[in-house]
This record gives structure tokens, C-alpha cells and sequence, in this order.
């Protein structure tokens, strides 16, 4: 998954830098190993099983600033969703090909996801999160994410 999306920004020609780390798990944890990056430049990825009246049960990616807190409220009323529920470690790893909680990249396209993304996230120029690795992280250009995964965007915090 690194190289898929290390590789992406290569063929795109988008800036990037990568940041090589102790494992982290929570976005707090990274956040304290990013000193040029603030917590609010972490994209969050959370994975979670919705329902949609008509549709049914399906998998879903949600993008945060890290320094927010995910409003189901919200997002049920924005997006005509019925249920909400978080995915478990199993559920990750078998969306994923095997990588952890804290290690999941904002990039639900690569997976298959569907992406819905806080407008928060824009706030800031350049964005920093784990790259399909817990001690893996890329910086990138908040502008060239939505060119890349073209999410859904809304107020989801």
C-alpha cells in the first residue's frame, strides 16, 4: 500500500515527503513524532459499515482532521444514512490486504471504499497521515489528495 501511494504521487508529479518513525497507533502518538506538522494536519482514516435506506449494508472510508471527533448525527443526516457502525481489526485487515488500525491510509480508493471527507481537512495546505504502515507517514498537498481520491466532502465533525 506505501508504494501504491508513494507511486501515485511520482506518476502524478505531486510533492510529497516521507517520515520513517517508531509504530505508532493513535493519531496523538504520531502527531508527537511529526514536529514540522500539527495534529489538525493528520487525515484521520476511519473504516465503517453503513446502511443506506434502499441500498443496504456496505463499507465506507471517512477522512478527519486528526484532531476531531467523527459525528455520526451528522453524517447520517448529510449523506441519507440509516447506521453507522465502526469496522473491527478483523474487518480492517480483510478491506485492507492486512494493515492495522493506525496504519490505514486516508485512500479508500485503493481499497474499493467510497470516501467521505470533512471539509475540515482543506483548512490546511498540506496534510500528513500513516501510509499503509504504522512507522510510515507521507505529507502531501491537501489539493492533490482530493485530485487523487475525490471524495465526498462535508461537514462529518
Amino acid at each position: 500500500v506505501t508504494k501504491q501511494i508513494t507511486g501515485l504521487l511520482e506518476q502524478n508529479s505531486f510533492w510529497f515527503e516521507t517520515f520513517e518513525h517508531e509504530p505508532v497507533r493513535t493519531s496523538e502518538e504520531a502527531s508527537k513524532l511529526r514536529p514540522d506538522y500539527s495534529m489538525s494536519q493528520g487525515a484521520k482514516a476511519i473504516i465503517a459499515r453503513v446502511r443506506e435506506p434502499n441500498v443496504g449494508k456496505k463499507f465506507v472510508m471517512f477522512v478527519l482532521p486528526a484532531d476531531k471527533k467523527f459525528d455520526a448525527k451528522k453524517i447520517k443526516e448529510q449523506f441519507g444514512l440509516v447506521d453507522i457502525s465502526f469496522a473491527n481489526e478483523s474487518q480492517v485487515g480483510e478491506i485492507t490486504g492486512g494493515v492495522l488500525p493506525g496504519g490505514v491510509p486516508p485512500f479508500g480508493n485503493l481499497f474499493g471504499l467510497d470516501v467521505i471527507m470533512d471539509k475540515g481537512v482543506l483548512d490546511n495546505e498540506k496534510i500528513i497521515f500513516n501510509a499503509g504502515d504504522r512507522s510510515f507517514s507521507v505529507a502531501m498537498f491537501s489539493k492533490d489528495y482530493v485530485t487523487l481520491v475525490n471524495p465526498k466532502i462535508g461537514s462529518i465533525t
